[in-house]
């Protein structure tokens, strides 16, 4: 099985090969640190085509693999490749592939590799030249193989698979085994093809997976990453049969995902980008590399560039906030800033029950988003006035996809909701309108956007609370909604109602300059990054008091960026001191995002949260430009986390060719936290580069220094549950 390299295209450390196998002619590519491009060089295994994809009607794969997998069938076999051109722009280099199929079918694959990413991407469309319908089943939107390249023969023991695992208050979990544990191996006489093919089903892309594989080369210090990038039904699926193993993902096909796609003559359908990196190191680095490529593709407001501190009054009102609950805490807001010599609480956001006089747990009213007479006497107009006058930006929660039980009128629209088995689909208090249909964005225009401009809002809170499931009809042509390719395709409606709605929020963007976004689904279940590239920043999780806060808020470092990963940093009168400090250190991992007591803090938990305002401004730059390393033993329990964890993040200048991050380089900040069983000093390696120390933040009693011979920073004095930061130069 001999390989030649066909092309070669390096940018920012990273190598794209293309190579074609001597006996089949098939083209795959391989992507390979820049600096080990002539280690590269298995060739014992079948070469992994460029697209992997099933068409109805076509023979399935052999190998034990119908329910287990759909790579590999005759469509892949009647795929021929064709050509490559490649396009070299102003620090981007983009090149295209093609294959074709005899009946007339042809394949698109498209990698841009940027000066801007230490990540690449990947898309890969289908076009159908033939005279009739076809049926897709599965469409890869990447696919890597001949891994590890740098190995030859079995090479046991030697790959590890990373993943990232996800529930409610507790996401992010990074989960790494051996590939033997998975079975990954080939049989003695490479017949079974064997998977593992993971994901998630619904519109709440983050949940018991985040999309997200890690393959480990231990004996050559090479690790690959990608994920998926749509928000909908996602798999990722890992197939070995000979000695090389692949990788590959997309939209949950027709056995996982309930996915097709039919394709008339003469029209296309391109599968949802994918972002893949390589990095010599290992998994914390390359998932740090795939968070990053969000960075080249955001546009976020001006007022985002210094990533101002956060307000947000649910955990003061629990749902229930009015106008005079607001006006208390404009009022100690505004004290604040005036104790502060001016530097204060840029965002303000009104949270969740101002159309509805219930706790937001009991509240149901979601739908026609009529302000609470109640709660709000005078309209919200005047209220985000006095928001303004204070010098903040006013922010407002919805949750505009949703239906609820109690808004009776909306929640029995059925043209207007989602269907399955011809029943509006019910979870809880909840049915979901249908974001495709154009009466419903126009509803939604008025409702939301009209609703925005006329009350003078600069930033909304859009939140998502359940998942649609499995997926939701089409209806039939005829009643003013555009009709999929494929009307029966549960999957097909699930991904097409998912990309309506995220139009709709682009359309927000549009109509409000300016606008800031934070994103939400019951706190961190739509961290993907085609969300991410929409929103300013989002919820890391609901975990807002608890003790695991700065566990999942390290967690985000491997899925979001820092600086759009808000964390809550809740503020009770009867708390001690320390527990202040180990909020706010929290917070130092991502955005700062203060709620609670307002009315009742102690003067000393006050001039604590104006030191907190300050500090954060003077950390900022290194917490948006990074990057991260992980230091203390593994913690297993979420909920009673025993021993510490450091985060080390090294600044550095405009990670992945983006300006503005002068003041992150040369510089570093380390965050500290104890739990149960916490020792009384702890150490974290920092190297030559790190000398001084700028700034720390700690209770009274926390010691803190550098060790200039050995390299190292050490912090004694701790106790449990200390949170500690350290600013170095």
């Amino acid at each position: 099985m001999s390989r030649t390299i066909i092309a070669q295209y390096d940018r920012n450390g990273t190598t794209a090969l293309y190579r074609r196998d001597g006996e089949t002619g098939v083209v795959e590519l391989v992507l390979v640190p820049s600096a080990l491009v002539g280690a590269a060089s298995r060739g014992d295994c079948a070469a992994e085509p460029l697209v992997q994809a099933k068409i109805v009607g076509d023979d399935y794969p052999f190998g034990f693999s119908q329910g287990r997998t759909m790579r590999n069938s005759a469509t892949v076999a009647a795929m021929r490749y064709t050509g490559q051109s490649a396009e070299e722009r102003d620090g981007e280099t983009i090149v295209t592939s093609t294959l074709a199929d005899d009946r007339g079918y042809e394949y698109t694959h498209v990698l841009r590799m940027g000066d801007d990413s230490r990540a690449v991407e990947i898309t890969t469309s289908f076009a159908n030249h033939s005279a009739e319908p076809v049926t897709l089943e599965m469409l890869s939107s990447f696919t890597l193989g001949s891994l590890s390249p740098f190995a030859t023969g079995l090479a046991p023991e030697t790959l590890k698979l990373h993943r990232l695992r996800s529930t409610w208050s507790a996401e992010g979990r990074l989960v790494s085994e051996p590939v033997e544990d998975e079975q990954l191996e080939p049989s003695w006489q490479k017949f079974s093809a064997n998977s593992v093919r993971f994901g998630s089903i619904g519109s709440f892309p983050v949940r018991g997976y985040v999309p997200f594989v890690g393959l480990e080369d231990t004996a050559h210090g090479v690790t690959w990453a990608a994920a998926t990038t749509h928000a909908s039904s996602w798999q990722i699926e890992l197939y070995r049969r000979d000695f090389g193993l692949s990788v590959s993902g997309g939209i949950a096909d027709r056995e996982f995902g309930q996915w097709t796609r039919t394709i008339r003559p003469g029209e296309s359908f391109a599968a949802p980008m994918a972002v893949a990196a390589v990095v010599a190191g290992g998994v914390d680095e390359a998932s740090q590399a795939l968070a990053g490529n969000v960075r080249h593709r955001l546009d976020l407001p001006a007022s985002e560039a210094s990533m101002p501190v956060v307000f947000n009054e649910f955990c003061t009102t629990w749902g229930v906030p009015t106008e005079q609950s607001v006006d208390e805490q404009i009022e100690f807001l505004d004290g604040l800033k005036r104790a502060n010599g001016g530097k204060g609480i840029d965002y303000f956001v009104i949270d969740a029950g101002w159309f509805d006089d219930h706790a937001f747990e009991a509240a149901s009213r979601l739908g026609s988003w009529n302000v609470s007479d109640k709660a709000f006497p005078h309209g919200l107009r005047p209220v985000v006035d006095k928001i303004h006058k204070a010098g903040m930006k006013a922010g407002i929660w919805f949750e505009f996809e949703i239906a609820g039980r109690d808004d009776a009128e909306c929640f029995n629209k059925r043209a207007w909701l989602l269907s399955r088995d011809g029943v509006s689909i019910t979870s809880g208090n909840r049915r979901w309108w249908d974001m495709r249909n154009p009466e419903v964005r126009e509803y939604l225009a008025g409702k939301v956007i009209a609703f925005l401009k006329d009350n003078g809002f600069d930033y909304i809170k859009v939140d998502y609370n359940d998942t649609i499931g499995i997926g939701c009809e089409t209806p039939a042509a005829g009643n003013g909604v555009a009709e999929p390719g494929d009307p029966t395709s549960l999957g097909d409606g699930l991904y097409e109602q998912i990309q309506a709605s995220q139009a709709f929020f682009r359309e927000m963007r549009r109509e409000v300059p300016g606008l800031i976004v934070e994103i939400c689904a019951s706190g961190g279940h739509r961290l993907v990054q085609s969300f991410m590239e929409i929103g300013s920043m989002a919820s890391f999780s609901d975990a807002y008091e608890c003790d695991e806060i700065p566990v999942i808020a390290a967690n985000m470092h491997r899925m979001i960026l820092p600086r759009q990963s808000q964390i809550w940093a809740v503020v009770k009168h009867d708390q001690p001191l320390a527990k202040l400090y180990y909020q706010v250190a929290s917070g130092l991992l991502g955005r700062l995002c203060f709620s609670g007591d307002t009315g009742s803090l102690r003067p000393e938990q006050v001039e604590v949260i104006a030191k907190a305002v300050a500090w954060y401004a003077k950390a900022a730059p290194v917490i948006d430009h990074g990057v991260s390393e992980w230091f203390g033993p593994k913690i297993v329990s979420y909920r009673h986390p025993r021993g510490w964890q450091g985060v080390l993040r090294r600044g550095v200048l405009g990670d992945g060719g983006t300006a503005g991050a002068g003041d992150a380089a040369g510089r570093a900040l380390a965050v500290v936290h104890t739990f149960h069983d916490a020792p009384q000093s702890v150490e974290i390696p920092v190297g030559e580069d790190f000398a001084r120390i700028e700034d720390v933040w700690a209770r009274p009693g926390v010691e803190v220094s550098i060790d200039p011979a050995a390299h190292v920073l050490r912090l004694s004095g701790l106790t449990a549950f200390d949170g500690v930061a350290v600013l170095l130069g």
